[in-house]
């Protein structure tokens, strides 16, 4: 065991006390000689250290070093690992799979040594009140789950750099929608604004990296790699609060650091807390985001001071919560479906030939007409997905059973899994058409009465091993015509009790 200055501050201790070798020794952890070699020293083990300037064995790239060296004064980005793999295959033979690590430790050092002026990063002082930064961080490693089914989402991060005050809220997506909601959750937490708000650039919702004319740039600066240009409806949420838009340079998130640290030491917390709460589910996403956000009210209450200070020269905030959604103008296809953001969605045939208006938020869309809402969905994430509600067609197809074989949307047809298997069993005796027929007008009826209860039919017929047809279903899920209502007498109401009150407050 290497004897450390530690020991022999201990021993020297010992000996000025106890003037014995033996006992200084003992109480110092190490061995009688060793400690004879430091007493008659006066040195600590540190000051008794001696650089090596040999090598205890023959340097396995002396021959190709210059060549090396000469590369990286070329490419300094090169890395060890792809120089080792051009010298193991322009001399084979020479070098072996375990020699990597050897060149990694010269380039290294050559680097310290003869490489390249590094960049320097210049640690900020933020002051009150200044900034506020938004980030938008994943929380997979969590595992957190709503009845029971993995609940993939985001938190929508905002911090105040001066004093640490943050505020999270739960997205699906890095969205303009769930950037609105974060934001304006926070400062409404707040109650104040800052001068200035600051994003990276990893999302499209904030800004996109553009060359050309009409960019907006951010305080005169230019990135090296582009200009910076802000959506025009993310300047819209800048100017209703008015904060002034900041953004990071293209690959530069350290300039976000203060939110990209928090986001880490909340995930660390949320992660304490879901252990001491024994379970990591929960009965829906708002109670998820309510154990969030107390957890934050907690951890700012810590802050008070500093917190105290921003709030003293912020601006307070005097206007209303914008709208949790972007209402767009869409027209109703002869197809009965919408296009929005790259999806499609069903809507009640009756709106075929007219434009709906489409509040989009961030985890569902409501579709509206004459000011009423017509259908609510949740919405779709990517490219050319679909949504489609038999409800809404089943009253046409089931006109049109020959459109059923080719229908685009034929999968959205099977609600369930028990209707599939119907399908299956009815085109077994009944092909083509006929088949389609019958299993169309077994959708029509759950689209006409209720889908459970036609699910259950379904369920009890095939279980039996009989044939389930339209009739056979209805007799099943028949109600009955009248309901018999209770007789009910009307309440007798004595005042009495009212007139010997007002009685007693009269004397």
């Amino acid at each position: 065991m290497r004897t450390t200055d530690k020991q022999v501050r201990k021993l020297m201790e010992e000996m000025t006390k106890l003037g014995e070798v033996g006992r200084a020794a003992n109480r110092a952890d190490m061995d009688r000689k060793t400690a004879r070699k430091y007493i008659a020293a006066g040195k600590l083990p540190s000051e008794m250290e001696v650089e090596r300037h040999w090598l205890t064995r023959e340097d396995p790239f002396a021959t190709d070093w210059p060549a090396i060296t000469a590369q990286l004064e070329e490419l300094p980005e090169l890395e060890a690992k792809t120089i080792f793999d051009a010298l193991v295959e322009k001399h084979p033979g020479r070098y072996q799979e375990g020699q990597l690590r050897t060149l990694q430790r010269h380039i290294k050092r050559w680097r310290a040594a003869e490489g390249p002026d590094k960049r320097v990063f210049f640690a900020q002082a933020h002051r009150p009140g200044e900034a506020a930064q938004t980030d938008f961080t994943s929380t997979r490693e969590l595992g957190v789950t709503i009845c029971g089914e993995v609940f993939a989402h985001l938190l929508c991060v905002f911090v105040l750099p001066y004093s640490n005050w943050e505020w999270a809220t739960v997205c699906l997506s890095e969205s303009l929608a769930a950037l609105r909601r974060g934001v304006q959750a926070a400062l409404f937490q707040l109650g104040r604004v800052p001068v200035h708000h600051q994003t990276d650039n990893s999302t499209a919702a904030t800004h996109r990296v553009s060359r050309g004319a009409t960019e907006v740039a951010v305080e005169g600066e230019e990135s090296c790699r582009g200009r910076r240009r802000f959506n025009d409806e993310y300047l819209g949420i800048m100017r209703h609060f008015g904060m002034d838009p900041r953004t990071t340079g293209v690959g530069e998130k350290e300039q976000n650091g203060d939110v990209e640290a928090r986001n880490g030491v909340l995930k660390r917390r949320l992660e304490q807390a879901l252990l001491l709460r024994g379970s990591r589910d929960f009965e829906s996403r708002e109670a998820w985001e309510l154990f969030v956000q107390t957890l934050q009210r907690k951890a700012n209450l810590a802050r008070g001071v500093r917190v105290a200070e921003e709030l003293a020269v912020m601006r307070p905030l005097d206007v209303s919560k914008l709208p949790e959604f972007t209402e767009l103008s869409v027209p109703v296809s002869e197809w009965c479906t919408i296009r929005v953001k790259n999806c499609s969605y069903s809507v009640p045939s009756r709106l075929i030939g007219e434009t709906v208006c489409v509040r989009l938020y961030e985890d569902h869309l409501d579709v509206h007409y004459a000011g009423k809402s017509q259908h609510i969905f949740p919405r779709l994430r990517g490219d050319n997905r679909h949504c489609i509600n038999y409800r809404h067609v089943i009253w046409s197809l089931v006109k049109k059973p020959g459109a059923f074989e080719r229908y685009i949307y034929r999968d959205e047809m099977f609600p369930t899994v028990t209707f599939r298997r119907a399908y299956d069993a009815i085109h077994t005796p009944h092909q083509g058409v006929r088949g389609d027929l019958e299993y169309l007008r077994i959708l029509h009826l759950a689209a006409s009465t209720l889908e459970a209860d036609v699910d259950t039919a379904l369920a009890l017929l095939l279980a039996e091993h009989v044939l389930p047809t339209s009739e056979r279903i209805k007799a099943l899920v028949a109600t009955p015509t009248s309901i018999d209502v209770p007789a009910l007498l009307p309440p007798v109401i004595d005042l009495t009790a009212y007139d010997d009150l007002l009685g007693e407050v009269g004397t």
